[in-house]
Formats: structure tokens, sequence, C-alpha cells
């Protein structure tokens, strides 16, 4: 089959796409620092996502009676892990970590290292075998990997970067769960309704994360800056950022809409230097390169799978 052109006003709206999700880990750093906890953050931001895009669905029922708002019963048990793993344990490991390491790396991880852990599981529940080249990329992404985390100094001078670093190594390892055990429902449903599920499940999921740790008061004490960046969380990366992704990957199929991706991690650097005072070091920068050439060569031949969305 042939590989589909996008055009021009399809490019032009993934490259919105990837500046929302590149900024996005960059705006969480920033709110991070300021005042609101991880959980706190992923809390109000998944529960404003959650009620808009039910706004959404409603409306798009209102419309178009015949519009299903609902799924089978045996699915849900399906959609409660979708829900966990890709939104309250996801969110809140992926916050937690920027926090304490920064936003380039968890950017470097999830986008990254994601699709290789996808492309060697897919392998194995499908009883494929990764050829060599997908080894030797595996191996390239695993030495990058080690760079990025020590990043050149040593464990008693940054434990926080440390332990940072190991939190959001989860996150890709929750991504590749969410992504796998959800591939047949996105195909069974309308991947809008999947979405919208798991962001409402998700973001009901994290308040009693919220309560435990007395943070969900903050909602009250939050300041319009806070306000703000939760807002455009919840907008532009999730409820537009859907659309825009699904209405994409409908045109133009998930090979060249998923290409887009591996731009994200450099547009949050951009981001990260710019607005927070990151430091790129010599080894980030020569550990996410080995990263992404480990990624071209195990997805060179997998780049077909769907995804919900990176943020």
């Amino acid at each position: 089959m042939a590989t589909k052109t996008i055009s021009l006003s399809n490019a032009l709206l993934m490259l919105t796409l990837i500046t929302f999700w590149g900024s996005s880990f960059v705006v969480a750093k920033i709110v991070l620092r300021e005042e609101l906890t991880p959980v706190a953050l992923a809390t109000f931001r998944f529960l404003i996502a959650g009620g808009l895009s039910l706004a959404v669905l409603l409306f798009k029922k209102s419309q178009k009676r015949d519009y299903n708002l609902f799924i089978e019963k045996k699915d849900a048990p399906t959609l409660l892990f979708l829900a966990l793993s890709g939104v309250t344990l996801f969110f809140a490991a992926q916050y937690t970590g920027i926090k304490m390491a920064g936003a380039a790396i968890a950017a470097i991880f999830v986008c990254l290292l994601s699709p290789i852990l996808i492309t060697v599981f897919s392998t194995r529940i499908f009883k494929e075998n990764l050829d060599r080249k997908q080894i030797f990329g595996i191996g390239i992404a695993a030495t990058g990997t080690l760079i990025v985390i020590t990043s050149g100094v040593s464990f008693q001078s940054n434990k926080e970067f440390f332990f940072g670093s190991l939190i959001l190594l989860s996150t890709p390892i929750l991504w590749t769960a969410y992504s796998l055990f959800g591939k047949k429902t996105i195909e069974k449903y309308n991947p809008f309704l999947v979405v919208t599920y798991v962001n409402a499940l998700g973001g009901l999921f994290l308040i009693p994360f919220s309560l435990a740790e007395n943070s969900l008061q903050q909602i009250f004490t939050m300041s319009l800056n806070s306000w703000l960046a939760v807002l455009f969380l919840s907008i532009t990366c999730s409820l537009l950022g859907y659309n825009i992704w699904f209405y994409v990957l409908k045109q133009v199929g998930a090979a060249v809409t998923s290409s887009f991706l591996f731009a994200e991690p450099l547009i949050t650097m951009l981001f990260a230097v710019t607005l927070v005072g990151e430091e790129i070091t010599f080894s980030i920068s020569t550990g996410g390169l080995l990263i992404f050439t480990g990624v071209y060569l195990v997805t060179k031949k997998q780049r077909t799978h769907k995804r919900f969305t990176t943020n």
C-alpha cells in the first residue's frame, strides 16, 4: 500500500499539535515549581479535560441521534485499566518526574522509549521475531537511556535528579501497557469516546490521591497563572489535541502522522531552555540522540501502530 501524502493544512495542524504537546512538559514544570503538587496538577487537568470531553460527546449526540455514548459491559475492566495506566498513574509519575528531573528528560523518555517498548512487546504478543537491526537499535537506545539518567553527574551530588529519572522510566512502561491493552478497544469504538471515558475516569481516580496528600483544597488557592496553565493543558493538549490527532490520523494514516512525534522532545528542549532555564548538557543531548537512533532502527518497520495521544 502506497504511503499517503499529507496536505499543507494537515501538516500545519500536526505542527500545532506537537507544539502543544511539546510545551506541555514545560508548562507543567512552571506550575509545579510555583505552587501545585504533581498529583494536584494531574487531578485538576483531567477533571477539567474529562468534563469538557463529555460536553463535546453530548453535543455530538444532540447533533446525531444514533451517536453511541456507551461501551459494552465486558469492556468496562479494560477501560478502567486504561484510565489507571494512561492517566492516573502515568501523569502522577510524569509530573513527579518533571518536578525532580526536568521537562526535557520526561519528553525524551516518554516520546522515544515508548515506541521501542511497544514494538518489543508487540513482537512477543504476536510471535514475531526482531531482526538484527532492531536488536542493535534496542542496545543503542538502552545505552542512551543510561547516559541520560546518569547525565554526567555523581549520585551523591544530585540524588533528586537520579530518582526523578527513575520515576520517569515508569512512564514509557505505563504508556506501553495503555497502548497495547487499548488497541482492540480503540478499534472497536469511536476513539474520541474511549479517550473521553479514559480522561474522565483517570481524573476521578486521582481524587483519592489528592485527598491523601491534602492537595485537593489547592483548587481554592490557585493563582491566575496556575489556572491558565491547567486550562492550557486541559483544552489545547487534551481536548483540541486529541481531536487534531484523530482527524489527521484518519486523513493520512498512522505512519505519516506518527512521524511528527519524533520532533516533540526537541520542541520540549527548546521551551525548557528558553522558559525555565533547564540545562541541556552534552550527556543529555548525546543520550537523547542515541535513543532517537535506536527508535528509528527498532520502529522502522513498525510505524503503523495507532496511538491515543502523548500528552
